[in-house]
């Protein structure tokens, strides 16, 4: 996957989305709530859906690191610097 930009979108008709922010291509990740997980979360979806994606985005990383993929190629010998998308 190339790096760029992403963005977590709710988009109004309580889908929230994880996309590139300077493209309009399907999104990467949908997340939908149905109306009864949204009366108990009190309508806090978006930070759950936030915690989903983190959490999603955590253990793919850990699953590459541990067969040995590498995700990012870097020109620097620096090791990268930790990121976390909001």
């Amino acid at each position: 996957m190339t790096t760029s930009l992403l963005e977590i979108v709710d988009l109004g008709d309580g889908e929230i989305v994880l996309q590139r922010a300077d493209d309009e291509s399907e999104p990467l990740v949908s997340i939908q709530f149905s109306e009864e997980t949204s009366a108990y979360l009190m309508d806090h979806n978006l930070e759950v859906a936030k915690a989903m994606i983190q959490a999603g985005i955590q253990a793919a990383a850990k699953m590459a690191e541990m067969s040995g993929v590498e995700i990012e190629t870097s020109n620097s010998s620096e090791p990268p610097t930790p990121r976390t998308v909001h």
